[in-house]
Parts: structure tokens; sequence; C-alpha cells
């Protein structure tokens, strides 16, 4: 007889594993699952009723973690010992972090190099993977409490600005804590889904979301018709959150205790000021007046000027919401919903600021802490094959492309693209018998490579010696379902072929990537026109080449006015290339090839008749 087991949580019947949807949080983190009896999406909750997991971890002296409520309490007593905003750190060096690295309690430690930033506790080290999957390890745990049954599958978001590096950290931090991660989803993405709970499949909408959470800010447009939800655009900061709208008020109350003579430089000092500030924050949301005692000092902060400090930091996120409007080619008037998520979008300045700015009340009914765990677990729910009434058509924030010559970037998958992608063109070698080609992979805006992100660097090796121009090199981009990008490289004539996963580069700056959408906009016409003048000077260059090369090679067969016109006429377009003339190097290489053709034919069509009576050719 087959047994059959009933899941205590849903009453329905138990499956072998569940698979969950997790929001991996800056501030909270929390796991979801759509109930097979209701087809309804829910955060999962403790006897205690809570759905959050504060994404907190702290060692004891045993180096032992614990993990949420346990660790948070251990804050003020043991700051040293206890690591918040680890999703901040993902994909950082100590570079990155540097100007910041006073404001975390915790010692991040200094290496000296590029390499990806760790968490020094006593003489142990753990990188933000390491740290992140201690909370997944901690949320698995949880849902298997609730649902009393194993969890080894799930969806896990990720803030839509993240990175391929970022995406690859959170995919590893959820293979270390035991579980299958079926998709990376976007947060904003997943929060739509949400909300596409009871639409009407026959009404069309276009949506913005707006996702302000601890550590990160994304908005994307969606467009939502006939269950398919379609990201037209998405923009963001990859470091601007809740957690900055406290320090804020850090700072502004840290002066006050300076000015009264008291020092700020003690790690448990930092720490109340920090724990106060979110305390004050969040009473702010329903009084006038918010205040704290630290180090016998009280501390005031009335509503208006809690509004002032935190104003710079709304405008940045309405900035975005801007530029996202433009890249999909929309007004403000044709945005029919706007959609809040994130557990800072109820600080009342933040709703007021965006409700003003789309000239449209805002949508905050459902949780906004729980809001993207819901959606994570309607695709967890799709790919698991239970709801096959929804689409979604996810795209990259940013373009993808390799160097060519001249340090110009090449798109193959452009901004806004549609993922999963595939992209491929054909290239050739610039120098005669090259064997060697190196592919710099970039991400980015602008027509230079100097000014977009490297993501990686190989090198296809051993090409067979051919003339410069007839190796065929196909190179294909593939970016997969949850944003990660594999690059291949084939020589087409010899089948030499080169793939790469990209590793991670982690000396980047991160505020390039904040700053990308608007350089490219702020110096759009200098990119155009600097692009023109290298395709220009590298033309004039591989002109140069080929025409010094034939001289060399057909000496005998050319006289010595022709000669001397040419090697003039060399020198004079080598002088336009070091001028940085463009109009001037257009010129001078349209006359040099009019110079060479006439000599050139000659040579070739003597060339080729001695080659058809057997002779041998120069």
């Amino acid at each position: 007889m087959a047994k059959i087991g009933i899941n205590i949580a849903t009453g329905s019947i138990q499956k072998e594993d569940a698979i969950v949807g997790i929001d991996l949080g800056t501030t909270n983190s929390l796991v979801a699952i759509v109930r097979e009896d209701s087809r309804q999406a829910i955060a999962l909750k403790e006897i205690d009723g809570m759905s959050l997991v504060p994404s907190v971890v702290f060692f004891d002296e045993q180096n032992q973690a614990q993990v949420g409520t346990a660790a948070l309490e251990k804050l003020l007593s043991h700051p040293e010992r206890t690591i918040y905003s680890a999703k901040r750190l993902m994909g950082k060096s100590y570079k990155d972090l540097s100007q910041d690295s006073h404001f975390f309690a915790y010692k991040i430690h200094d290496d000296a190099t590029d390499a990806l930033v760790k968490v020094q506790i006593d003489d142990q080290f753990y990188s933000p993977i390491e740290l992140s999957s201690l909370i997944l390890k901690e949320l698995k745990s949880r849902a298997e409490h609730v649902l009393k049954m194993p969890v080894n599958r799930a969806v896990i978001t990720v803030p839509a600005y993240f990175n391929d590096t970022q995406r690859q950290a959170t995919r590893d931090a959820g293979k270390l804590a035991g579980l299958d991660v079926l998709r990376i989803v976007n947060e904003p993405t997943a929060a739509s889904l949400a909300y596409g709970i009871g639409l009407d499949p026959n009404e069309e909408k276009t949506v913005a979301v707006y996702d302000l959470g601890g550590g990160t800010f994304d908005v994307s447009i969606l467009k939502i018709n006939q269950g398919i939800f379609e990201v037209l655009a998405t923009n963001g900061d990859t470091y601007l959150g809740g957690d900055d709208l406290d320090r804020a008020l850090v700072v502004y109350w840290k002066e006050q205790l300076e000015k009264a003579g008291i020092a700020c430089d003690h790690s448990s000092i930092l720490q109340q000021l920090r724990l106060s500030a979110e305390q004050a924050k969040k009473e702010l949301s329903s009084a006038s007046t918010a205040s704290t005692i630290i180090a016998g000092q009280t501390l005031n902060i009335d509503i208006e000027t809690f509004e002032g400090l935190i104003q710079p930091l709304i405008n940045r996120t309405l900035q975005s919401c801007q530029q996202a409007l433009q890249d999909a080619q929309l007004r403000i008037d044709q945005i029919d919903s706007v959609i809040m998520v994130g557990g800072s979008t109820r600080v009342p300045a933040v709703k007021n600021s965006v409700r003003d700015f789309f000239k449209n009340e805002v949508n905050d009914s459902l949780n906004p802490d729980e809001v993207v765990a819901l959606g994570a677990a309607i695709q967890a729910d799709i790919l698991a094959g239970n709801n096959t009434d929804m689409l979604l058509l996810d795209i990259t924030p940013l373009s993808l492309g390799i160097e060519t010559l001249g340090g110009l970037m090449d798109v193959l998958i452009p901004r806004n693209a549609k993922i999963p992608n595939k992209a491929g063109r054909q290239y050739t070698t610039s120098q005669d018998g090259q064997s060697n080609l190196l592919i710099n992979v970039y991400q980015g805006e602008r027509d230079q490579v100097a000014h977009n992100r490297k993501l990686a660097s190989f090198s296809l090796r051993n090409i067979p010696a051919m003339p410069a121009g007839l190796p065929k090199i196909d190179i294909q981009f593939l970016l997969d379902a949850d944003g990660i990008l594999k690059v291949s490289a084939t020589e087409l004539r010899s089948g030499l072929a080169q793939e790469i996963s990209i590793k991670a580069q982690y000396g980047l700056d991160d505020s390039m990537v904040e700053q990308m959408l608007l350089d490219s906009l702020t110096h759009a016409k200098d990119d155009m026109q600097m692009r023109a003048l290298i395709e220009a000077s590298t033309e004039a260059e591989q002109m140069i080449s080929t025409t010094e090369k034939f001289l060399s090679k057909y000496a005998e067969a050319i006289n010595k006015e022709e000669l001397e016109q040419t090697n003039i006429q060399i020198e004079q377009l080598k002088n336009r290339i070091a001028l940085k003339d463009k109009d001037g190097i257009q010129k001078n290489t349209e006359l040099l090839n009019e110079i060479t053709r006439p000599f050139a034919e000659r040579v070739m069509d003597i060339a080729l008749k001695d080659a058809m009576s057997g002779k041998k050719i120069l």
C-alpha cells in the first residue's frame, strides 16, 4: 500500500520537496511559496507570526554563526562580531568600500589588492558569498520547519542592477547553502509578478515598479498584457537604500554629539547611532518628532529636518525614474500604475515624492517587505509547471560588447535587450600571420571601452598563420535567463574554438555603474566625435600599413615619381593623425588611396598575367 504525505502547514498532499521563492535582502530576507490549495503566494511565517529574517550574522568566540533575530540582538553588545548589510559587499573590493568602511562596525579586511573584500572576525576571514550562504541556510531551515518537508530548490531575487559578478556570487551562495538555484530574478520583476495576481488577462497596463530597499534602489517600467509581463526599461542605483536614509540622520546626530564633546569613534556608539536612526525613521512615519539618548545626551529630530536630510537621496531615485521613462520612450501620463516595493517606501516623504513625480497615487496594497518574495514564489511555481497563464520577458540593463581596433566598444547585445538572448558577429585579424586574438568583453553605454566596465578577457590562441583579414572569427554572446554572460570565439576556417564563462573582476568602481547611463547622455556628442576620429585614424593607419607593405614588396614595379608622391602623402597622413584632425585624416586617406590606385592596379595586372603564364609572382 502506498503512503501519502500530508503537508501540515497547507493541508495539501506533500511532494518530495518544495520549490520556494527567496528574497535575499540587504536588511531582511524571507521565503514565500504558492499554496497548492488556494494557488495564492504566501510568505512563510514562524509561530511568532514573523516572516522577515534579519540579514544579520553573529560569530561567537568559537566562530559559530547565529543568523537572524538572535544575531540582531548582538549588534550593540558585540558590534565587531556582528555582520549586517552583507549584500552590499557582494562583488566589491576593499577599494570600492574604502570611503565607507568607517560606517561598518565590523572589520573589512584590506589586503591592498583588487581582490574580493572579506570580513575579518578574529583570525577568520569570511567572503560575502559565505555570509550570504549562512543567511540562505537559515531561510532553508525555517522553510523546512514551517512546511514540514525538504526544501532543495529555489528562485532567488537580486537587484536589477547587480552585474554578472554579483549574480554569480548569489548563485554560488545558494549552492553553498545546499540549494539548487533554478533562476536568478530581478527584484522589480518579481514584484511585478506579485502584483500581477488577479489582473484581468484582457487588460493592458503600463506599470512603474519603484523598489527602495535597505541597500539598493531599482525602478522598472513594465508592460502587462494578456498575462505577459514585459520589462520595457530598468534603471537604478546599486548603492542607495534605507541604510543611506539612516546614515543621513547618523551624520546629523554624530555632529551634535561631537559638538557636545562626545567622541563617536567607538564602534558601540556608532552602532547605537545607526540603530537609533533606524528606529527614529520608523517613528517619523507616523509622528512629527523622534528622540533618543546616547552617551547621556538627548538627541532630537523633527519630521521637517529629517525630510530635508533625505530629500537629496530621494531626488537621486527620481532621476533614475526619469531615465527609465526616457529609455522606455514613455511620458509620465502613460504610466497607469505605480507600485511601491521595499520597506523604505513606507517613509512618507518617499511616497509623496514618488506620487508627485508620477502625478499618480502610488499602489502599496501588498506588504512592501514581502512583495518581492511573493513574486519569486510565483516564478518558482511557473518553473515547476504549475502556472502556465503567465509569461515573463526580462531585459539586460546595460549593453554588452567587445573591444575593437582603436579601443572602441562594439555592442553585440544592446541595453534593454530581452533575455535570455544570443548574438554574434564575425571579426578578423589586423596583422599578417597573427596567431593570437585577445578578446576583451565590456559592459556599458559609452563609445570608448575606457569609459565602460570590463567584465572579462580571454585569448583565442594558435590561429593558423594567414594574411590579415583572411581569418573569420565568429564571436557569440549568450546571455542566459539569470543574466549571466557566456562568450565563445571560433575561427571558422580552422575550426579553432575557445569559450569562457565570465570570471569575476572585483576591482571595479561601482559608482561607474550608477553614472553610466547619465554619462552616456552627457557625453553623447563628444563620444560621437571621438568615435568618428578613432574610426578615421584606424582606417588611415591600416591604409598606411598596407601601402608601406605594398611598396616594399613591389618596389621594382613602381617608378620613382610614384614612390615619392606616395611617401609624401603617407607623411602628410601621419601628421593629420598626430593632429587628431578627423576631416584632414579622411581627406588624406582618400588622396593616398587615389595616388596608389593606378600603380597598384598596374602591378596586380602584371602579376596576374605572369601567374597565368606560369611565372612566379613578385
